[in-house]
């Protein structure tokens, strides 16, 4: 039985040490198994503890006695989480470097109330391959020079453990983490993960996943999925974590997405590829609806929307006219029941396998893999 030192008051892992997916995910997903004559669903479960790549974590406190983690639920006030157990350890690593950097320096962590003091948020994502991390700093500021000297002691600190240091300005009043202002101060411009053969970039805006051995694997089932030979269309395709490692096997690829961040790590994809593979990929910028006329009638569209679902006009598209196989990789539980009924209730489409992925391991939340063909 696990015990964290951090419960209570951390609400990160409110499930903490259940050996399955939430009862109410659970329940929903074998009833839709049942209802659709599917054989039963797959649940796939990786490693419980040290698995999460990427953290985001408030600053608060004082500068004497900073407190960096997460917020107690409903309140701004922050729960300091030096030993996390499902942090990589060297999250918890550049945590504790970044306390001890702020007592070094005096450097006044943020306050909600007075929406004052300079430290607001660290980002950090951990780059397998280098075992570096990337650091983002985000200040309530929007010029990096009042925190030169707390990064400069930062980056000390880390040495050879440091990937990339980054600053993000945010002075506005916001509950938003990131900013709009940007300096990257030294290191790459991306962390780089190899995902289904494919070389995929993360500049530090860019969305990824944070429990990267389960991601990798449901790259593979999405892989295995998809014909070979297949034209896909790919919507929502993020930085091409999913995406890039079909360019070997598909005789066209495009790939949409909206995120200038992810876009950023997506060209930096593209161009990693071998020319043969490189030669059958399109990005298609702006909105998934925007894309979906990019390719007439595609063999496979792989859709991987956020939480909330499928743009509207997205799944009227769909309904209407459903291509061979339609794979949706789903975040968001109750969005993705609502567009199954959706693609199904018109009688074009049927499931034909439904997976639950752990990739959120103690919490509520499950990544459903769901697999339609037309009839």
């Amino acid at each position: 039985m696990l015990s964290c030192p951090h419960r209570p008051p951390c609400p990160g892992c409110p499930r903490l040490g259940d050996p399955d997916i939430a009862p109410a995910a659970r329940a929903a997903l074998d009833s839709l198994a049942r209802a659709r004559g599917l054989a039963g669903l797959t649940v796939v479960r990786g490693h419980d503890t040290g698995f999460r790549h990427r953290a985001r974590l408030a600053i608060r406190g004082r500068a004497r006695s900073p407190k960096i983690g997460i917020f107690e639920a409903g309140s701004h006030r922050v729960v300091d989480i030096p030993r996390c157990l499902v942090h990589h350890p060297l999250v918890n690593d550049v945590a504790h470097e970044a306390r001890a950097a702020i007592r070094e320096t005096a450097t006044p962590p943020y306050s909600d109330d007075a929406h004052a003091g300079l430290l607001r948020y660290l980002q950090i994502v951990v780059e397998r391959r280098s075992s570096t991390a990337q650091v983002v700093v985000v200040t309530n500021d929007d010029r990096s020079e009042h925190s030169a000297t707390f990064l400069r002691a930062l980056a000390d600190r880390l040495g050879a453990r440091l990937h990339s240091l980054h600053w993000n300005g945010n002075p506005a009043r916001t509950n938003a983490i990131l900013g709009p202002h940007w300096q990257r101060i030294q290191g790459p411009d991306a962390v780089e993960e190899l995902l289904g053969g494919a070389r995929v970039f993360y500049p530090p805006g860019a969305f990824g996943q944070s429990h990267l051995e389960l991601a990798s694997r449901l790259v593979d089932a999405v892989h295995a999925a998809v014909p070979e030979g297949a034209r896909v269309l790919e919507l929502y395709a993020g930085a091409g974590a999913i995406g890039l490692g079909l360019a070997a096997r598909a005789s066209e690829l495009v790939m949409n997405e909206l995120s200038t961040d992810s876009l950023s790590g997506l060209a930096l994809g593209v161009a990693a590829l071998d020319e043969s593979a490189r030669a059958r990929v399109r990005i298609a910028p702006g909105t998934a609806g925007s894309a979906i006329p990019k390719m007439d009638a595609p063999d496979v569209v792989l859709v991987d929307p956020p939480r909330k679902g499928l743009d509207p006009d997205v799944l009227a598209s769909l309904v209407k006219a459903p291509p061979e196989r339609l794979i949706y990789v789903a975040c968001g539980l109750e969005s993705f029941l609502s567009d199954e009924r959706a693609l199904t209730t018109a009688g074009r489409l049927h499931l034909t396998r439904l997976d639950a992925f752990d990739l959120f391991p103690h919490t509520d939340h499950v990544e459903t893999l769901a697999v339609f063909d037309r009839k």
